[in-house]
Protein backbone atom coordinates (compact mmCIF):
# COMPACT_ATOMS: atom_id res chain seq x y z
CA UNK A 1 0.00 0.00 0.00
CA UNK A 2 0.80 3.54 -0.94
CA UNK A 3 2.75 5.41 1.95
CA UNK A 4 0.03 8.03 1.80
CA UNK A 5 -2.87 5.85 1.43
CA UNK A 6 -2.56 4.54 5.03
CA UNK A 7 -3.76 7.63 6.59
CA UNK A 8 -6.74 7.52 4.59
CA UNK A 9 -7.47 3.85 4.73
CA UNK A 10 -6.97 4.20 9.00
CA UNK A 11 -9.56 6.95 9.25
CA UNK A 12 -11.74 4.85 7.40
CA UNK A 13 -11.00 2.01 9.30
CA UNK A 14 -11.90 4.14 12.57
CA UNK A 15 -15.11 5.65 10.93
CA UNK A 16 -16.51 2.23 10.47
CA UNK A 17 -15.12 1.30 14.48
CA UNK A 18 -16.83 4.63 15.65
CA UNK A 19 -19.98 3.82 13.93
CA UNK A 20 -20.28 0.33 15.30
CA UNK A 21 -19.04 1.19 18.90
CA UNK A 22 -22.18 4.06 19.35
CA UNK A 23 -24.43 2.21 17.27
CA UNK A 24 -24.01 -1.19 18.42
CA UNK A 25 -26.11 -2.77 21.22
CA UNK A 26 -25.83 -5.06 23.96
CA UNK A 27 -29.22 -7.37 24.71
CA UNK A 28 -29.70 -8.36 28.69
CA UNK A 29 -32.13 -11.22 29.23
CA UNK A 30 -32.47 -10.53 32.45
CA UNK A 31 -35.89 -12.20 34.30
CA UNK A 32 -39.23 -9.94 33.69
CA UNK A 33 -37.08 -7.38 32.38
CA UNK A 34 -35.17 -7.66 28.76
CA UNK A 35 -33.67 -4.61 27.25
CA UNK A 36 -30.84 -3.71 24.78
CA UNK A 37 -27.92 -0.89 26.27
CA UNK A 38 -26.17 1.64 23.30
CA UNK A 39 -22.55 2.94 23.13
CA UNK A 40 -19.31 1.65 24.26
CA UNK A 41 -17.45 2.47 26.41
CA UNK A 42 -20.80 4.89 27.88
CA UNK A 43 -23.97 3.36 27.89
CA UNK A 44 -25.76 6.65 26.35
CA UNK A 45 -29.26 4.60 25.29
CA UNK A 46 -30.91 2.19 27.22
CA UNK A 47 -34.47 0.68 25.06
CA UNK A 48 -35.93 -1.40 27.39
CA UNK A 49 -38.37 -4.04 25.73
CA UNK A 50 -40.20 -6.27 28.55
CA UNK A 51 -40.74 -4.91 32.23
CA UNK A 52 -41.80 -7.40 35.25
CA UNK A 53 -45.97 -5.76 33.51
CA UNK A 54 -45.26 -6.99 29.94
CA UNK A 55 -44.04 -5.46 26.98
CA UNK A 56 -42.52 -2.11 26.89
CA UNK A 57 -41.53 0.26 24.21
CA UNK A 58 -39.37 2.72 26.70
CA UNK A 59 -36.21 4.56 25.28
CA UNK A 60 -33.46 6.54 27.98
CA UNK A 61 -30.98 8.05 26.37
CA UNK A 62 -28.28 9.94 28.00
CA UNK A 63 -27.04 12.89 25.44
CA UNK A 64 -24.15 13.45 27.81
CA UNK A 65 -22.93 10.31 27.45
CA UNK A 66 -23.49 9.99 23.85
CA UNK A 67 -21.43 13.41 23.68
CA UNK A 68 -18.62 11.98 25.77
CA UNK A 69 -18.60 8.91 24.01
CA UNK A 70 -18.40 10.73 20.66
CA UNK A 71 -16.01 12.77 21.65
CA UNK A 72 -13.45 10.07 22.75
CA UNK A 73 -14.01 7.95 19.58
CA UNK A 74 -13.35 11.06 17.35
CA UNK A 75 -10.36 11.92 19.63
CA UNK A 76 -8.93 8.75 19.04
CA UNK A 77 -9.19 8.83 15.43
CA UNK A 78 -7.72 12.48 15.26
CA UNK A 79 -5.00 11.01 17.43
CA UNK A 80 -4.60 8.09 15.66
CA UNK A 81 -4.37 10.65 11.85
CA UNK A 82 -1.77 12.68 13.76
CA UNK A 83 0.48 9.48 14.98
CA UNK A 84 0.02 8.22 11.12
CA UNK A 85 1.22 11.05 9.09
CA UNK A 86 4.52 12.07 11.09
CA UNK A 87 5.09 8.11 10.52
CA UNK A 88 3.84 8.06 6.93
CA UNK A 89 6.01 11.41 6.32
CA UNK A 90 9.01 11.16 4.59
CA UNK A 91 10.30 14.73 4.95
CA UNK A 92 10.05 15.38 1.27
CA UNK A 93 7.62 17.67 -0.23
Amino acid sequence: MHRRLIPTAALALMAVVTLFALTWGFRYNWPDYVHDRYGLPLTWGVHTLVTIQGPADIWRVDVTALFLDLALWLGITAASQVVLQTISCDGST
